[in-house]
């Protein structure tokens, strides 16, 4: 039986002649696993109440060399600032490390970008399909509709606040 992480050579293809091997497979289950790391990003606190801290995330030059950049905010500008779980006593001006799951951030890909697009795209075809509206008015009700997405997300707030969490730790 694999473990998560186990590499494992398959034989691929056989013949008379040659005898082919793929190198370090890595089975599927390891990558949902991979899924579980951590983003992490740094920043200093900037206020802090109870357990949660105002943090202001600075880019440094390690962004540009992170896996998930495609996905996050904080390699698009010079600093974002948002309220983190502290794990630890900490004080104003404290370096943090900020940290969240990668399953959480590719959550969000998937509630602000992909849905949103499946739900467009879905709209105009079923308007194009069923109507004889222009392109116009189609377009105009599929952004529309996009709006109310949003706005019936929106209404998640409190419990998406509560699934995204970032925690920081102190360096």
């Amino acid at each position: 039986m694999a473990f998560f992480g186990e590499k494992h050579s398959f034989l691929i293809k056989m013949s008379a002649r040659t005898c082919v091997y793929k190198k370090d497979f890595v089975p599927l289950r390891s990558h949902f696993a991979l899924m579980d790391e951590l983003i992490r990003h740094t920043g200093v606190i900037m206020s802090t109440s109870d357990r949660v801290a105002h943090v202001q995330i600075v880019q440094t030059s390690a962004c540009s060399a992170c896996k998930a950049k495609s996905m996050c905010m904080s390699a698009e500008s010079q600093a974002k600032e948002m309220d983190v779980i502290m794990l630890e006593p900490m004080q104003v001006g404290d370096k943090v490390e900020v940290e969240v799951r990668e399953r959480l951030a590719w959550k969000a890909v998937l509630l602000a970008y992909i849905l949103p697009f499946i739900v467009m795209m879905g709209l105009i075809a079923v308007l194009d399909f069923a109507t004889e509206w222009s392109e116009a008015v189609i377009g105009t009700l599929s952004l529309c509709g996009i709006a109310l997405y949003y706005i019936g997300l929106s209404f998640f707030k409190d419990r998406l606040q509560k699934q995204f969490t970032f925690t920081a730790r102190k360096l």
